[in-house]
């Protein structure tokens, strides 16, 4: 549901930043260590550190607003 919004996102900022999907159901481990606890979560990184993370289908304005916050220059 939210995959498509997340491949424009990666498309329209190529070189700024970068994205992950992962299958909670094919790496249940990745999702435990991230405490993934609902799909669809996407989760922001700066630097290596976890920023925030935004639980169920958002409109993509809200996701780039968060993008924003963290993008450099």
């Amino acid at each position: 549901m939210i995959a498509p919004v997340i491949d424009e996102l990666a498309k329209e900022y190529a070189g700024k930043l970068s994205c992950y999907k992962v299958n909670t159901d094919e790496c249940p481990n990745i999702a435990s260590q991230c405490g993934i606890r609902s799909i669809p979560t996407v989760l922001f990184y700066n630097k290596g550190e976890r920023k925030e993370s935004i639980i169920g289908a958002v409109p993509k304005s809200t996701l780039c607003s968060t993008l924003e916050k963290y993008i450099d220059g």
